[in-house]
């Protein structure tokens, strides 16, 4: 058994340095060559993939590769907060990246809005959540994406904060981030009010589902609060907040925390703003700040891989990490005398075989679905995403969290290079997700391969799960994007509408 010891994580409760105003600067673990070698080149291979990827002339950065893909533009808002990490590193230079940042935000401002099912990329200041490679106007019947829209936002604010020096290109980059944030109308996507729509078709309208648990949608909503244009009522976050208590977390002795399943829901956000030390009033009934609660979820999928009740090859202490991610397909295979059933692409977190771990029964966010695979863009499930595991890993799901809880994510990052890094660490660093369990080579796989002495292994890298590695090294290292993004004024504004107090906006 663990010491409870490393459960407590920085600060306990916290309720100490709320009133300080204070806010740390990430911890780091002590410095040896090994682990700065390893974090380091990762970092720079994942940059890698965005900045070879993505478009030059517009932006548009890939659902995947090395599938040919779609534009996903999420995974567009994650490149925009790449770029001035390799300018920091010395992997490119700040002219290239302000040149590449000024092609983004130019193709989307310029990108057509409208209604109709075809011919535009989207509509009231959203944009749809797959976007052509050729004219970047709508894949397929993909939605106007919500959330995925504030990804990308998100990225753009960054960039406006970021490039802040008085070349005429930069004074343009800041002008543009202010054109597509006040674009977007917020209060127009509230069908049921307060609450935010997950999405739009033009086939059909509104989808039947909102944003109204916790999960990634922090930044959707600061952003939708701060907007100058079509913000959001101000008591919307207390509104919002209340529906949270469900998923409140008592199943372990202390270190409860709002619960949602995969890593995903507590990274996403967190990449942009810095909660350390800072509450609204959800948080301060809890005692616990968003920061520390997403390094409780981060313990508790160590503590779900440890006890591994389903019986899954490499689960343990150093190998663990559950999130949305690909997968090798949908069957049901038995292994060794035991009986698995397998998913492709999926939101995959703690069940009902975890140490009680409470996933939140709500509708999902946006997915990203393979290409070749038969789908409908109507990706939305009303089936909580807690009930999925199939031992299928997620590399994003631990580094993503390096922020959180380095002291359990370096050393699985180094036992997952040494286990499985032959097979899974490659050009643009981690692909995307893996399967030990899954060895049968005779399996109807959907996706990846079968790897003797591995299992299953993905082929492909996916944006939106690479962003949260490049990013979240950097936050935990330097700090880098919390700093920048608290000097935005739309993130602040929407953060004080919101009622936060403390850390870094006293």
């Amino acid at each position: 058994m663990l010491d409870r010891r490393h459960f407590l994580g920085t600060g306990g409760l916290l309720l100490a340095g709320l009133s300080s105003g204070c806010a740390t600067m990430p911890h780091q673990p002590a410095s040896t060559a090994p682990v700065d070698n390893l974090i380091t080149g990762l970092q720079e291979r994942t940059f890698r993939f965005f900045w070879d990827t993505t478009d030059p002339a517009n932006g548009l950065a890939p659902d995947r590769w090395p599938t040919p893909s779609f534009a996903s533009i999420a995974a567009v808002g994650f490149a925009l907060t790449a770029y001035p990490i390799g300018v920091a590193h010395g992997w490119i230079t700040r002219e290239q990246a302000r040149q590449r940042t000024l092609a983004t935000l130019t193709f989307f401002a310029n990108a057509p809005q409208g209604k109709d099912p075809t011919g535009f990329s989207g509509y009231k200041g959203f944009f749809y959540h797959f976007l052509g490679t050729t004219k970047g106007q709508r894949f397929a019947r993909s939605e106007l994406s919500t959330i995925d829209t504030a990804l990308l936002l998100a990225g753009v604010l960054f960039a406006q904060s970021w490039f802040d020096g008085e070349h005429p290109e930069e004074a343009r980059i800041r002008r543009l981030a202010d054109q597509l944030y006040g674009a977007v109308e917020w209060d127009w996507i509230t069908p049921r009010a307060p609450f935010v729509a997950m999405g739009w078709h033009p086939e059909t309208g509104f989808i039947p589902s909102d944003w109204n648990i916790y999960n990634e949608s922090l930044i959707l909503y600061i952003l939708a609060l701060g907007s100058p244009t079509h913000p959001l009522p101000p008591d919307t976050w207390a509104k919002w907040t209340a529906r949270f208590d469900p998923s409140w977390d008592t199943s372990t002795i202390d270190n409860y925390f709002t619960g949602f399943a995969p890593l995903f829901g507590h990274q996403y956000s967190q990449i942009w703003i810095d909660f350390r030390g800072m509450v609204d009033d959800y948080s301060k009934r809890r005692g616990i700040t968003y920061f520390e609660n997403s390094k409780r979820a981060t313990y508790a999928q160590q503590r779900y891989a440890i006890a591994n009740a389903g019986k899954f090859a490499g689960y343990g202490a150093d190998v663990w990490g559950l999130t949305a991610c690909d997968g090798p397909g949908d069957f049901k295979r038995t292994i060794g005398g035991t009986p698995y059933e397998f998913f492709s692409y999926s939101a995959r977190g703690p069940g009902d075989r975890d140490d009680g771990t409470i996933a939140p029964t709500a509708a999902l966010g946006s997915i990203a679905f393979a290409p070749g695979t038969p789908y409908e863009f109507f990706s939305y499930s009303a089936r909580g995403p807690g009930d999925r595991d199939d031992g299928t890993i997620a590399p994003t799901a631990a580094l993503g969290s390096i922020a959180f809880a380095p002291e359990i994510v370096v050393p699985t990052a180094q036992a997952m290079v040494a286990r499985y890094g032959r097979a899974i660490y490659g050009k643009y660093g981690f692909l995307d997700a893996f399967n030990p369990t899954l060895t049968d080579p005779a399996a109807p796989l959907l996706h990846g391969q079968i790897v003797p002495g591995i299992g299953w292994v993905d082929k492909d890298y996916l944006g939106i799960d690479q962003g949260p590695i490049v990013a979240m090294i950097e936050n935990w290292r330097s700090g880098m994007i919390w700093r920048t993004m608290r000097r935005n004024p739309h993130i602040r504004r929407g953060l004080e509408r919101a009622g936060f107090t403390g850390g870094w906006l006293a």
